[in-house]
């Protein structure tokens, strides 16, 4: 079994964190016994976020009565005192619990720090005080902001994309992580769904020692996965270390993680899957998306207004209209072949 801790916390954990937000699309019933299963097959540290709708109240529901043999980790949104309060508050509440080990600033569009005039930080460290959370920690998707929180020294845990596809300014974000003694936990680490063996994932996140990775997980025989990576975790071979070249060399550049910091659409275009559907198709099964509703959802980048909302709010600054036509265009021909078949 491989450990983690994440840094000045003390935290130590199963190298498998349970990424939440998956489980908002399953039944009150599987949700609970998959984050069970997680539970007894030795999986500690739970992630979840106020706005992932139900899932605080299926960790709550699941896992209250084993409350001090776990981590639980979530997040606000909230840019006001008033609504920071209000969130922690609710979370309090769905989770069953009486604190929250880390909770964190849901991906800001700045770095709170104190005496900044919004008073969020402050709030922080009165949430603390009182004993309702225990540690602060930053999600982002922005480097410079990532870096910016390092470098302050005011946060416990950082959170944050990395996978085998990061370049060396991410890798080095790790490095800075470990050497400013802070938590480093992994979102992002199958990119999205673009990254299709988790053993791969798994093994290039274990060069980097001070990484947590939280895996989502919405079906069981994703669990099972994880799972059978606590007694037998993958480790770097000469095997991986070409793939992962070669996963790099297709998919490096300008391409969708599919985060959804573009949404709503004004347009009522699904950007966040539209956007890399090119990569789904011959990355997952096409019959989904060559659907009639898949063919909907495509269909309506005809009607982009070109407001540039998409491309304003990328925290990876990719040109999203023109990516979002050049999808459609290359989805069109999956389409024109599909025809031709039958």
């Amino acid at each position: 079994m491989v450990n983690v801790t994440l840094g000045r916390t003390g935290i130590t954990v199963n190298r498998n964190g349970f990424g939440a937000l998956p489980i908002q699309r399953v039944s009150t019933e599987e949700a609970v016994k998959l984050l069970r299963k997680a539970y007894d097959s030795g999986i500690n540290f739970f992630d979840s976020a106020k706005v992932y709708t139900d899932s605080e109240y299926k960790i709550g529901l699941a896992l209250s009565d084993v409350r001090e043999k776990i981590i639980i980790s979530t997040k606000t949104m909230s840019t006001t005192v008033e609504g920071f309060w209000r969130d922690l508050e609710n979370s309090l509440t769905t989770l069953k619990t009486d604190y929250i080990d880390i909770y964190q600033f849901h991906n800001p569009s700045f770095c709170p720090k104190p005496n900044d005039g919004t008073g969020l930080y402050e709030a922080m460290l009165e949430a603390k005080k009182q004993g309702k959370i225990r540690f602060i920690g930053i999600t982002n998707h922005r480097l410079s902001i990532a870096e910016e929180a390092v470098l302050s020294g005011l946060y416990d845990t950082l959170q944050f994309p990395f996978s085998y596809l990061a370049d060396k300014k991410d890798e080095n974000l790790v490095k800075l992580c470990k050497e400013k003694n802070i938590g480093y936990i992994c979102m992002k680490a199958l990119s999205g769904g673009l990254i299709t063996r988790s053993d791969v994932a798994y093994a290039y996140l274990s060069e980097f020692e001070n990484t947590l990775p939280i895996w989502g997980v919405q079906r069981e025989n994703e669990l099972d996965e994880f799972i059978s990576y606590i007694e037998n975790p993958p480790i770097m071979t000469a095997e991986i270390k070409d793939y992962i070249e070669n996963e790099r060399k297709e998919l490096v550049g300008e391409f969708c993680r599919g985060c959804g910091y573009c949404m709503p659409c004004p347009a009522g275009i699904e950007i966040n899957n539209c956007a890399r559907m090119s990569l789904l198709l011959r990355r997952s099964p096409a019959e989904g998306h060559l659907s009639e509703e898949g063919q909907a959802k495509m269909k309506k980048i005809e009607d982009c207004i070109e407001c540039g909302n998409c491309k304003a709010h990328c925290p990876y600054g990719l040109d999203t209209p023109n990516l979002l036509k050049r999808n459609y265009e290359d989805y069109k021909t999956f389409l024109v072949k599909e025809v031709s078949k039958e």
